[in-house]
């Protein structure tokens, strides 16, 4: 304290802070003109340095993607923080896509929010900023892409910093966890516009949206017994994590559906999906020109999902390098080699993973798409049998065996190759059950006779006799 005679006057306090201020202001403008770079970052740093150590603040930066994997810590307080957001804070981001039913609540960008833990206050704070432009040409065409990176900041006294490590983050994984599972809507992803996606990083490859397919395995027109055998299939497998891990092999199952187009090769994917509640990644190999897409791609794919490769006797041959680079110039995709594409698909990290190929010619794929592991699962989708027929004439016109023209549509789908898809198409036609059976029977009544007319009826009765209307599946156990 000053003596009371002492006390400096207002006019000297002021003259002070006056020459204060002017000589901060003119060593600012000597070290911002006059210091090197690499000097004044030094000094900044450690004068940084020195006012932190006076804090008692920790702050734990959990980044969005971890090198090319999602950050499943930053995923999870994206969820959990949805909670909290709009009771705590001003300024909250709402959404809802196209198809959903559900609004979804997140942290806007650059705000904060408080969360209360075992009695402990947390604060978090959403970072976003902004990367460097690029100008992509493609096709002829000049455009910016912009993109940005995320991070969530969690402060918080030092002395919680155990509390944090090995409670709090924990609770927030298991909460989003239990989250997720209430709330989950499954999603259809498939990969974003071409040139967007080649230099757009991480899960921004895959554009997702609600999957609203009604199939289920009552509705699929297959044989009873091969439903039942592919959903004991399906449950074994996600009860088994323990299991893999064991004996050392990856949670992941392979899949080949193979049969002419329109035996119900979708509807039964969708099914499937349904089934286990997992999300589908559709990849349209004609969608990857390089390795390295690919792999990034496939890296970028959730877990609890099921990998849809369509007709994959029409793959790409993938490279990472031109012979003759052009610039400015997409790489063009070439006809595949499924076994270079099948290893770097066999690279893709995670688990609890179905991957489902289809063909329409099993016989043109590479024998060794077929070994175990790669393929374990051979699924035949035949053309409609008389048990899909009764299938499907319970959904579309509710009726069963018992009505009269049922026994002479069955004797008629004995006698030529229909597919499913045809039956429904014909049966949707007429919403009176009878009206709609005729339709049907006239249907395959000109079908028999323009086969008859091609092969001769001894011979298509041969063909019939060896192409009986019987879904297979064969599987590698394990």
């Amino acid at each position: 304290m000053f003596a009371k005679n002492n006390i400096p006057s207002a006019q000297t306090v002021m003259s002070t802070a006056a020459s204060f201020a002017a000589s901060a202001m003119v060593i600012q403008t000597v070290a911002r003109n006059l210091l090197p770079y690499e000097l004044k970052a030094y000094i900044f740093n450690n004068i940084s340095k020195f006012f932190k150590s006076f804090s008692f603040q920790t702050t734990l930066i959990i980044e969005e993607f971890d090198g090319l994997t999602r950050n499943q810590i930053y995923r999870a307080a994206e969820i959990y923080l949805g909670t909290k957001t709009c009771s705590s804070m001003k300024l909250c981001k709402v959404s809802m896509g196209e198809k959903e039913t559900k609004i979804v609540v997140s942290m806007a960008k650059n705000q904060e929010t408080v969360d209360v833990f075992d009695g402990v206050k947390f604060k978090w704070r959403q970072v976003t900023r902004q990367v460097e432009s690029k100008n992509v040409v493609f096709q002829g065409q000049s455009s910016n892409v912009r993109s940005e990176k995320r991070s969530f900041e969690l402060s918080f006294h030092k002395k919680h910093k155990e509390k944090v490590l090995d409670s709090y983050l924990p609770f927030v994984l298991k909460e989003s966890k239990r989250l997720m599972e209430e709330k989950k809507t499954l999603k259809l992803h498939t990969l974003g516009n071409d040139h967007m996606r080649r230099y757009v990083g991480g899960a921004e490859k895959w554009q997702p949206i609600k999957l609203d397919h009604p199939a289920n395995f009552g509705t699929l027109a297959m044989n009873t017994e091969l439903k039942a055998t592919i959903m004991e299939d399906l449950e074994r497998f996600v009860k088994r994590k323990d299991y893999y891990r064991r004996v050392g092999k990856a949670w992941k199952r392979g899949y080949l559906l193979y049969g002419p187009p329109g035996t119900g090769k979708s509807s039964l994917i969708a099914a499937m999906a349904n089934y286990l509640n997992f999300d589908i990644y559709d990849l349209e190999l004609t969608d990857i020109h390089t390795n390295s897409d690919l792999r990034r791609v496939l890296i970028a794919t959730g877990n609890q999902s099921i990998l849809v490769v369509e007709d994959i006797d029409c793959g790409l041959e993938l490279h990472d390098r031109q012979t003759e680079p052009q610039p400015n110039v997409a790489i063009k995709p070439k006809r595949s080699s499924q076994v270079s594409f099948l290893n770097y698909q066999l690279k893709c990290c995670g688990d609890e993973r179905i991957i489902v190929f289809t063909t329409n010619h099993k016989d043109r794929l590479d024998p060794a798409l077929l070994r175990p592991g790669r393929m374990d699962v051979h699924i035949h989708m035949s053309y409609c049998s008389p048990s899909g027929f009764d299938t499907l004439a319970i959904n579309y016109l509710g009726v069963n065996d018992h009505h009269s023209l049922m026994s002479i549509t069955r004797e008629l789908l004995a006698k030529t190759s229909v597919t499913p898809a045809e039956v429904g198409e014909q049966l949707l036609k007429n919403a009176d059950p009878e009206a709609a059976l005729k339709g049907l029977i006239d249907f395959l009544q000109q079908k028999v006779k323009e086969e008859d007319e091609v092969q001769g009826p001894d011979m298509s009765a041969i063909n019939m006799s060896i192409t009986k209307h019987v879904d297979e599946i064969t599987w590698n156990k394990i």
